[in-house]
């Protein structure tokens, strides 16, 4: 017999059944009204609450010195925004109440700015009235311009702003900004990138882009705890570094020379290449172009994209030519006369012509001299029924050669090849077109092909490509070598050529027009050019400019660098021996004083001063060859520059020792730096956000942006050097 009685259970059950049925229509029901009349309402709650896939930037990859010196780097800058329809009634209370001292610290920080303007600005964020009819606008600037991350905390510790952004409306975008620790140093090599998109616009930035951009990662974002957390889905991965090829005392040394001389002849371009022989590898490289100021910087890389005649530096090719045919030999001779030689009806000069000319001379003096009369007539000669075979020996030397460079704006060559039609008529070539190009007319050629094929004879006739990148690492660790390159496999031309030719362009030097290139502590093999610019109606008409040059190799005996410096400027004198061959001559003393290995004990001289004169600045640097010396110093200071934090200090000659005092060097407050080096005084200035310009050598003297104001960034400062 059943324990239950199923007349007063089961109506019991049924009941309960009928009440869950309607409870579950009715969420049911809820559900489906949530899922139709009401689903924008909560889609846009829940769009507050999360956010899937939102983009996670990666860093961007440093670009370093040949000796891992820091060229680019990303730091991260901020913009920074008010939403005045976050935080409801309670931020609005806490506005009104601390609107003045916040603009007041605004002021603080942003000096260029009063506090009364802030606050109208501000003010008119608040009463903004958008599209949707809403007052107070969600994205508006408290300042126009990027800032630093400690311009950054500063302004997050005014009122209100310390609170959460949701609280109080306070946000900010971050970018990932670039910064050269060396200011405009191969600037136009280095690249630069678009600030605005944060991508890049040129130069190994551009080039090497897609390995320092790095691959971006996604996040998800959820409020949980009325706290919005990010969830990772996917990790950024920060871009890779490139170790490039550039040398920052040579690229320097090789500025400077080119600037100096700029000023000195009243230049408006210059261009340096500095090439190591063995590997190809660009150790400087320096386009400096005079701006409406008066001012020398880089605008364009002209080094790698100008076509220009080039002009008497390309005659070296054209007897190379002759010489590997074999149609000449270096005791060949040719009549120049008195300097003026008809060529199939126009004129060909010698640079002397006005003092008698050459008469006859030999070929390796053809060089010397830089007869214009001398090597037309021998190409033309030698070649002028066929002039295709002298365009061909070109083009086996490797000058016209695409050299295939990552360098945005390139130019490869243009010598162009004879053509006939089909009755025989020459289609793009004159009777002149010959002996004109066979002394660098009539051709397009960039600085960066001639540097480059004077290279391959330092190099004894292999053509290396121009390495500007030597690895790719990752976290300290070389992920990728890039090595040397040839441009092909074969040499130039035959060793015997080759070795002719060496010989000649080092006689070019020591008895020849390119004396002022050359150095008695070594070597100098090279050539000179000069050649005419037509500008604004032609040669004879327009304005007549002209592009020195000066290409060669040192030391000639055991060739490790080659080096090109060309130079525009207006009107004469104008001389690439004299011009040109002199910077050449500075950077290629400056380079291989470096390259010296000498003890530092070796400058301590007895007979000298025992105490020297030491400049103020990196007070660790001091210490470090004063130590090394022998010298005692008097230390009140301590630090790490291993940390990489320089330790800025002043230097005191005394009797017996030098006192070595530390200096504080307070953010956004302009330093003294009197009595330093320039390299040290151009650092400490810019990295607080000044732009610095030199007059002078040696010590610093002046300064024109006094000690101790307020910097406002951007802000120039003149350094009077002496």
């Amino acid at each position: 017999m059943s324990k239950f009685e199923n007349d007063k259970v089961i109506p019991r059950y049924m009941a309960i059944a009928v009440v869950l049925t309607i409870i579950g229509l009715a969420v049911i029901g809820k559900a489906f009204y949530i899922m139709t009349a009401k689903k924008q309402y909560w889609t846009e709650v829940a769009d507050r609450l999360k956010k899937d896939s939102v983009s996670v930037k990666p860093k961007r990859g440093n670009i370093l010195s040949s000796d891992g010196q820091l060229m680019a780097s990303s730091i991260p800058e901020y913009k920074i925004y008010m939403d005045f329809q976050a935080g409801g009634k309670e931020k609005d209370s806490i506005w009104e109440e601390k609107i003045d001292s916040i603009c007041m610290g605004l002021h603080e920080i942003f000096p260029q700015q009063s506090a009364e303007e802030f606050k109208k600005h501000l003010e008119e964020g608040r009463k903004h009235v958008n599209k949707n009819g809403s007052v107070g606008a969600k994205h508006w600037p408290i300042w126009p311009h990027r800032i630093d991350y400690n311009t950054y905390t500063e302004v997050k510790q005014l009122p209100l702003f310390r609170m959460s952004k949701y609280k109080s409306g306070f946000h900010e975008e971050e970018y990932n900004a670039r910064r050269r620790p060396f200011g405009s140093l191969a600037v136009r090599t280095i690249g630069s990138m678009f600030g605005a998109k944060d991508s890049a616009r040129q130069g190994l930035e551009l080039a090497y882009d897609s390995v320092l951009r790095g691959t971006p990662g996604l996040t998800n974002r959820r409020k949980i705890l009325n706290k919005y957390m990010n969830i990772p889905v996917t990790l950024p991965i920060d871009g890779y570094d490139i170790v490039t090829t550039i040398d920052v005392n040579m690229q320097d040394l090789a500025e400077r020379a080119v600037i100096d001389e700029l000023k000195l002849i009243g230049g408006d371009l210059g261009v340096a290449i500095l090439m190591e022989v063995k590997t190809g590898d660009i150790k400087a490289i320096v386009n400096m172009t005079r701006c409406a100021d008066g001012e020398y910087r880089e605008i364009k890389n002209n080094a790698v994209s100008d076509l220009r005649e080039p002009g008497s530096v390309f005659k070296t090719a054209s007897i190379l030519v002759a010489l590997d045919d074999g149609v000449v030999d270096t005791t060949y001779r040719v009549e120049t006369g008195c300097g003026v030689w008809p060529m199939h009806g126009r004129e060909m000069k010698d640079h002397n012509w006005r003092r008698g000319g050459y008469g006859n001379i030999s070929l390796p003096r053809i060089l010397e001299v830089s007869s214009n009369i001398g090597v037309s007539r021998i190409i033309d000669e030698k070649y002028g029924r066929h002039p295709e075979k002298y365009i061909e020996g070109l083009y086996r030397t490797g000058i016209a050669a695409d050299l295939k460079l990552p360098i945005k704006g390139y130019a490869r060559p243009h010598i162009r090849m004879p053509q006939k039609d089909k009755y025989g008529h020459w289609t793009n070539w004159s009777m002149t077109a010959l002996p004109w190009m066979s002394i660098g007319y009539e051709t397009q050629i960039p600085p960066i092909s001639t540097v480059t094929f004077y290279n391959a004879i330092a190099n004894d006739g292999i053509m290396m490509r121009p390495r500007f990148v030597k690895s790719i690492m990752k976290d300290g660790k070389v992920i990728a070598e890039i090595p040397p390159e040839k441009v092909m496999e074969r040499r130039i031309a035959k060793p015997q050529t080759i070795k002719t030719m060496q010989t000649i362009l080092e006689h070019v030097v020591s008895q020849g027009l390119g004396r002022k290139a050359g150095s008695r502590m070594f070597k100098v093999a090279g050539k000179t050019g000069t050649a005419q610019i037509a500008e604004g109606g032609g040669y004879k008409t327009g304005v007549v400019k002209y592009w020195l040059s000066f290409a060669g190799f040192f030391p000639a005996d055991n060739p490790r660098y080659t080096c090109i410096v060309c130079l525009k400027k207006t009107g004469l004198p104008a001389s690439g021996g004299g011009m040109s061959g002199v910077v050449f001559h500075h950077i290629a003393e400056g380079v291989m004083a470096r390259n010296l290995r000498l003890s530092v004990k070796d400058a301590h001289d007895t007979a000298s001063i025992s105490i020297p004169d030491v400049k103020d600045g990196n007070i660790f640097d001091a210490n470090y060859v004063l130590r090394h010396l022998g010298i005692k110093t008097n230390q009140e200071w301590s630090g790490s520059y291993a940390k990489g934090n320089p330790i800025w200090g002043k230097a005191e000659r005394q009797n017996t020792q030098v006192a070595l005092r530390k200096m504080e060097v307070n953010k956004n407050i302009a330093p003294d730096v009197t009595d330093m080096g320039a390299k040290d005084a151009v650092f400490l200035l810019e990295s607080q956000g000044l732009k610095v310009k030199l007059h002078g050598r040696g010590k610093v003297k002046k300064q024109s942006y006094p000690a101790g104001k307020q910097v406002v960034k951007g802000s120039e400062c003149i350094l009077i050097l002496e």
